[in-house]
């Protein structure tokens, strides 16, 4: 993938304002033999180039002053809320140096798996990505997973799949992490026209029940009549 650069001869957070107004991202390109060198990019260009993952997974060829030059993307800071690329970061690339980079994952043949299509249960992606090292020259664009294989209980490591040739995987805290789980569906069992009527009938049933072992209400006793008045 192809892009062109820039020179940038101011630097500072003024400056990188200024051109920010303009249109411009500024970057920067560094590592190999030659010095760290300031450069800017079209912003438009390069939000359309964001948005295509081997921008981010694969060598760069970078137009720079009229020479081209193998890069690789390293950072990418973006406006908090704003749809906009504030500063970027390239690394050169030399054919006979080892490089760490992060390659995406894609998965396949999940429809066709056992476990999707017959035993009712879900593939859960752990991983999206994988980090690797290797020379540039060996770097893949993505690295394809089959699942056609997963069963119910089963999971997949790293180590179940098989790498590109030169690619080791770099190990960071886990030395064999879960790409995929695999999950059992639950189903919710409706309850049965006659089990929902047993049900309803209980709470009347319990409730007679209740007020069977007491006995009616006693009538309220008469008061007794006035005695009539003595005669004088």
């Amino acid at each position: 993938m192809k892009f062109v650069a820039f020179e940038r001869t101011q630097q500072g957070t003024g400056a990188s304002r200024r051109l920010r107004i303009t249109g411009r991202t500024p970057g920067i390109v560094y590592g190999g033999t030659a010095e760290t060198t300031l450069i800017e990019l079209d912003h438009n260009a390069l939000w359309h180039a964001i948005k295509k993952e081997a921008f981010h997974a694969s060598i760069l060829e970078m137009e720079l002053a009229g020479k081209a030059q193998k890069v690789l993307l390293r950072d990418l800071q973006m406006h908090p809320f704003k749809q906009q690329i504030l500063h970027i970061d390239f690394q050169r690339v030399e054919a006979k140096t080892r490089m760490t980079v992060k390659v995406p994952l894609h998965y396949s043949g999940e429809e066709e798996s056992p476990a999707v299509k017959t035993e009712n249960c879900l593939a859960n992606h752990v991983m999206t990505e994988l980090t690797i090292v290797c020379f540039p020259a060996d770097i893949p664009e993505f690295i394809n997973v089959d699942l056609s294989a997963l069963t119910k209980g089963t999971s997949l490591h790293v180590k179940d799949i098989t790498l590109p040739k030169g690619v080791k995987f770099v190990a960071k805290g886990q030395e064999n992490p879960v790409l995929v789980s695999v999950t059992a569906i639950e189903e919710e069992v409706e309850a049965a026209p006659a089990d929902a009527a047993a049900g309803a009938a209980a709470p009347a049933e319990a409730k007679d029940a209740k007020g069977a072992g007491k006995p009616p209400a006693a009538k309220a006793a008469a008061k007794p009549a006035a005695k009539p008045a003595a005669k004088k």
